[in-house]
Parts: structure tokens; C-alpha cells; sequence
């Protein structure tokens, strides 16, 4: 089926309207240890994380977006209203957990729609085993890491730091956490942004408009990238509390650990090309560094009501995406 040029300007539209929401959606991820241990105000935070997001295409490649734009789903059955469905699907279920405060994956709240979409119209058959089983995967690999890593750098941090002073550690860590929020922004924008790229790629070569074997345009990375961070500058509030407040209570040292070992796992996913969820790696790390001061200091009814959002994501997008891609059918 030919895709008219309009249709797929409006698909592109809706394509960084999603990655808008991304970052908007995530940017508790990247600034809510620092804000809620006070190294940084609010305002700044958001400010030092858009940056960052949006700097990212210097330091990766697209690994992250041909996984998405090649390897979810077969691309010999993707149209318009296959990329509609899929972007109906994520950008519905990023905006109910956005309002109800719940840190849900954005990632996985697309590779849901694209499934949803695609099994709609063509079956199971249409996804790639390999592309999706190594996604899904990775929502539990991420944050087991994230969480693992941080417990290691919290007991390194008090080997090391054992005759210091806590007035004197809290300064030191307040400064490095410029450093680790930097570090876990350029992660989240190299991984998250490039999702979208992968989108607008399998929409542009459905279309025509570029070939297979041809490179991402430039134009793609830098569109992806601005909206995600501008996304990040407005910011999502009501996930900064639960992200950074209420899993558990957090100091300097204990940010500072939580944000280098979510960078740590960002880099590693993003450079093998694996879209794993900021989402899910930060609040690993958060329960990590929870965990290493004393199992209590983790509010675990908090936590498993985010794990069970973590569950219903790739079913829940993918059944609003199968739903909009019917009507897609019907009326577009």
C-alpha cells in the first residue's frame, strides 16, 4: 500500500509527539535523585538533563533505532496505520501513567504498540522472535543490574569514604552528582531518542522515501533528539515524587550511586543496541542503593505496584494499539 507524502508528515508529527512525551514522560528519570537530595534545583535539573539528551547523538550511533526500525517487527507488513496504531497505543498509555504518577517504561510502551499493531493486522507471525524476546528481556536484566550495581558502588562508597565525615561526604557527592545526572541524561537521550528515530526509519522506508540499506538521515537524529529534549525541559512532576521521594529516602552518596550505575547499564544497552527502559533501570538502582543501607529503607509496596505497571505495559499499549489500528483500517 502507497503512503501519501501528507500522511506520512502527520505519522512523522505524531512520531515527535511521542518522543516529546518521552521526554517529558522520563524526565524523573534523570533528575530525580539529584533534585530530591537537593544538589540541584528543579529548574536547573531540567535544564542540565535537556542538554544532555539532546548532545547524545555525538556520543552513540543508531544501534538502538535499527533494533526498533528492523528488528521488532517484520517490516514487510508495516503502513501508515501500523505506525499510527503503534504511536496511538504509546503515546495512550504514556499520558494514564503520566496523570496516575506511575513510572512506566515509554520504551516498552512502544515496542508494545508496534506489537499490538502488527499481530492486529498479520498475527503473531509478524514479530521478529529475536529483536522482541531480547527487549522484553531486558525488563527484567535492566534494573536486576541497575539494582546490583548500586548496592557495589553504595558498600565501595563507604569503604572508601569510612573516615570521613557525613557533612563532608554529603558535599563531595553533592558536586559529583553533576556528574552522574549528566552521565544517566546522555544515556537516557543516546537510548530513548533513538526509538523514535527507529519509527520515522521503518515509516520513511515503507514509503519510499529512502531505501533499506540507505543510513538514518541526519535530519531524523536531530528532529528525535530536540524533542526529547524539549520534553525533558517541561519536565513530568508527578513522577519526579514517586521516582525520587516516596521508594525510598535518598542523600548525595546514595543519588550519586543511583545515577552512575542507571548511566553505567544505559551506555552498555545503547552501545549492544538493546531499547531497554530508563524507567526501569533508574528505579532499579533507587532500590539498590535502598536496599544497601537496610532492607526496610525500601518502601516495597511502592515498589511492586511500579513492577506490576512494568507487567501490564507491553499488553496494555499493545491492546490500544491493536484497537487503533482497527479503526485506522476502518476510517483512514
Amino acid at each position: 500500500m502507497s503512503i501519501s507524502f501528507e500522511i506520512v508528515l502527520i505519522l512523522i508529527a505524531i512520531a515527535l509527539a511521542f518522543d516529546f512525551l518521552n521526554g517529558f514522560h522520563d524526565a524523573a528519570n534523570s533528575i530525580a535523585t539529584i533534585v530530591s537530595t537537593g544538589a540541584m534545583s528543579p529548574r536547573w535539573a531540567v535544564a542540565w538533563a535537556a542538554f544532555f539528551n539532546f548532545i547524545a547523538f555525538l556520543v552513540f550511533g543508531v544501534a538502538v533505532a535499527s533494533t526498533i526500525g528492523k528488528g521488532i517487527i517484520d517490516a514487510s507488513i508495516v503502513d501508515y496505520r501500523v505506525v499510527f496504531g503503534a504511536l496511538v497505543g504509546a503515546i495512550a498509555w504514556n499520558l494514564i501513567t503520566w496523570y496516575y504518577g506511575i513510572p512506566s517504561s515509554s520504551s516498552h510502551a512502544l515496542i508494545g504498540g508496534l506489537a499490538g499493531a502488527a499481530v492486529a493486522k498479520g498475527g503473531t507471525s509478524t514479530l521478529v522472535a529475536s529483536g522482541f524476546l531480547k527487549t522484553t528481556a531486558a525488563i527484567v536484566i535492566s534494573p536486576l543490574c541497575g539494582f546490583l550495581l548500586a548496592i557495589v558502588l553504595m558498600i565501595a562508597v563507604s569503604w572508601i569514604f569510612a573516615r570521613s565525615t557525613p557533612r563532608r561526604v554529603d558535599r563531595w557527592f553533592r558536586q559529583l552528582q553533576f556528574v552522574s545526572a549528566a552521565l544517566y541524561s546522555l544515556g537516557h537521550g543516546g537510548n530513548d531518542a533513538q526509538k523514535t528515530m527507529g519509527i520515522i526509519w521503518m515509516l520513511l522506508i515503507a514509503s519510499d522515501l529512502s531505501g533499506a540499506s540507505e543510513p538514518l538521515p541526519l535530519w531524523v537524529v536531530l528532529a528525535c533528539q530536540a524533542a526529547m529534549g524539549l520534553g525533558t525541559l517541561f519536565g513530568g512532576w508527578r513522577i519526579v515524587k514517586t521516582m525520587g521521594m516516596r521508594i525510598t529516602k535518598l542523600r548525595p552518596v546514595g543519588g550519586f550511586c543511583a545515577s552512575a550505575s542507571g548511566a553505567t547499564m544505559l551506555f552498555a544497552a545503547t552501545a549492544l543496541g538493546i531499547p531497554v527502559s530508563t524507567t526501569h533501570t533508574i528505579t532499579g538502582s533507587i532500590i539498590g542503593v535502598g536496599s544497601a543501607r537496610k532492607f526496610s529503607a525500601v518502601r516495597w509496596g511502592i515498589a511492586g505496584n511500579i513492577v506490576w505497571a512494568w507487567i501490564f505495559t507491553i499488553p496494555g499499549s499493545a491492546f490500544i494499539a491493536a484497537v487503533a489500528w482497527l479503526i485506522g483500517k476502518k476510517y483512514l
